[in-house]
């Protein structure tokens, strides 16, 4: 499992945070650890999903996200 952090803009309450979250479970080998307001910590099992696929599954809930760095 690969740790990822992600930075997320437009997401401004709690239906965002649910919003995000259900999208980002429904992805095969992520195990959601954190959402809030502009940001998720998951882990991510690399042999079955992507950077770019959480990404997309984000940009498909209707928010921008990009790899936090550092």
């Amino acid at each position: 499992m690969k740790s990822v952090r992600l930075e997320i803009e437009g997401m401004s309450c709690q239906m965002c945070v649910r919003h995000v979250r259900s999208a980002l479970q429904d992805l095969p080998g992520v195990a959601v650890q954190d959402v809030e307001v502009g940001s998720a910590r998951l882990d991510a099992d690399p042999q079955h999903v992507s950077e770019q696929q959480i990404l997309e599954a984000v940009r498909e809930a209707g928010y921008e996200a990009h790899v936090a760095t550092g």
